[in-house]
């Protein structure tokens, strides 16, 4: 093959090291960017934190007038990290000492707990017990034989999260066989039953029925059962299906019941736990902290960053004035580059901070109705209507409204959650998919309980409201709600 030389011409995007520094910040949650400047800190001495208040005069406090007049203001607390829109100086100030304004441990990334608070940390801390965990201890509080302890362990082992057991007595067999191989299915039985009478009522059940029956047991051996115990057992065992069904007129006629004394029966079956299991879990409370705070203000609604979702940092002045002295020693050009990094680190943390406010900002404008009157005022909403208004490309919306949450007099929401698809009107007008969700949640939270709304029934509701939703748009949004169907929210009272 001849060799030779062409030119060709071509585009090329190419990401600078800031550039993919400023886009990993942006993504980041609130969480990982604490964790993220407290690496900063540890690593970059030319970085500190700072702790002056910031007057209420800051020139980074600024409003957006909506087309209604309605002022939406906004202000950003981080002045240190240049959110006001001013640069950074390539020659930065002699400010204050170190010791004046950095105390080490006192940055809002550090895990060190005030003094006198080191319980309230621990507590929090220590690891919670799990379903597991909860039936080991029942099981080793019993005095049970070291055989049976080990046929107990082998049936917890093989108990799922929502407490009902996942194995056969023949795979708990063939599992326990290798330590014991004399081990016998009617032994496996046996501790199987004692595990049943455990805490949570209704543990370790092979199904609902069984699981059902269990918990009654458990409520016969009470000092005084109520008198529709032994109503309750027959249907549990006898008329399943028809409870399954809600076929509530058969069973009324099966069991010679009137309307009151069989709503008596139900009422004690609903009181019982479908999930036993779900009683007792592992699951750690998750805390959000909000890294846009919205407020109303003397009839303004006013968009802030969270102040305490990060520390504010700025370029320790000390040695960034050794710099100045022209040396260029080893010691010199160490601190040089360290202070261009910590110049890019900050002015990342800037663009972060300054694109969520606009975003922040540009949402609660158009969502202002939502804020004021609720769910079913929300306007449809997609990426691209603030890719637009705000001139930035939609995935980079798309970063700053994941995992980004907004504290609002109505609660804390992800960004997300203020986007939504939109539904057609009746007027050729458009309604956001969460507001038909929100309408369809309260008709279905007033509709009669005997005789409660289908699909169908909701969707000609709708549609006399205006609202173009078909019948599976209407069992969609339902689902996505977690709500029953209309034949599983029947009830006699």
């Amino acid at each position: 093959m001849k060799q030779s030389i062409q030119l060709r011409l071509g585009q090329q995007l190419t990401m600078t090291p800031q550039l993919q520094q400023a886009i990993r910040l942006l993504q980041l949650s609130s969480v990982e960017l604490q964790t993220e400047i407290q690496e900063a800190l540890e690593s970059n001495l030319m970085l500190e934190n700072s702790d002056e208040a910031v007057d209420e005069g800051d020139p980074g406090e600024g409003s957006v007038e909506s087309n209604d007049g309605t002022e939406v203001a906004s202000r950003s607390e981080d002045n240190e990290v240049g959110t006001t829109g001013e640069s950074l100086p390539d020659d930065l100030p002699v400010d204050t000492s170190w010791d004046d304004i950095y105390e080490p441990g006192s940055g809002a990334g550090s895990g060190t707990a005030p003094a006198g608070e080191e319980g309230e940390y621990t507590v929090q801390n220590s690891a919670p017990e799990d379903l597991h965990d909860h039936l080991l201890w029942q099981l080793n509080m019993s005095h049970l034989s070291p055989r049976d302890l080990v046929i107990g362990e082998a049936i917890i082992d093989a108990v799922g999260d929502d407490g009902y057991l996942t194995a056969e007595l023949d795979e708990l067999h063939e599992a326990i066989a290798p330590d014991l191989p004399d081990i016998e299915t009617d032994e496996i039985s046996a501790v199987l039953h004692q595990i049943q009478n455990f805490d949570p009522p209704g543990i370790a059940a092979t199904d609902l029925r069984e699981s059902l029956l269990l918990q009654l047991d458990q409520i016969a051996a009470e000092p005084e059962p109520p008198e529709e115990l032994a109503t309750a057992r027959t249907i549990v065992v006898d008329h399943f299906d028809l409870l399954a069904r809600r076929d509530f007129s058969q069973l009324q006629r099966r069991l010679h019941l009137d309307e009151a004394g069989l709503a008596d029966v139900l009422r004690l079956i609903q009181s019982l736990n479908p999930r036993p299991g779900g009683q007792i879990t592992a699951g750690e409370p998750e805390y959000v902290t909000p890294d846009v705070i919205v407020r109303r203000d003397q009839g303004r609604w006013r968009v802030e960053l969270n102040p305490e979702v990060a520390p504010r940092l700025r370029i320790n002045t000390e040695y960034a004035d050794l710099i100045r002295r022209g040396d260029q020693s080893d010691d010199a050009t160490y601190l040089r580059n360290h202070l261009q990094e910590a110049r890019w680190f900050l002015k990342s943390l800037q663009s972060r901070n300054e694109t969520l406010l606009k975003v922040a900002t540009s949402i609660v404008e158009r969502q202002r109705d939502f804020l004021e009157q609720g769910e079913e005022a929300m306007k449809p909403l997609v990426l691209r209507d603030i890719a637009e208004e705000v001139e930035m490309h939609e995935s980079t919306i798309s970063r700053v409204t994941t995992r980004k949450y907004m504290l609002t007099p109505r609660g804390v929401f992800e960004l997300k959650y203020f986007f939504s698809s939109h539904v057609g009107t009746n007027e050729g007008g458009e309604a956001s998919s969460t507001a038909i969700q929100a309408r369809i949640r309260r008709l279905i939270e007033a509709e009669e309980t005997r005789k409660p709304l289908s699909d169908s029934r909701i969707a000609r509701i709708l549609a006399d409201e205006g609202f173009q939703v078909a019948r599976r748009t209407v069992a969609k949004y339902r689902e996505g709600m977690q709500i029953p169907p209309s034949n599983e929210r029947r009830r006699l009272t």
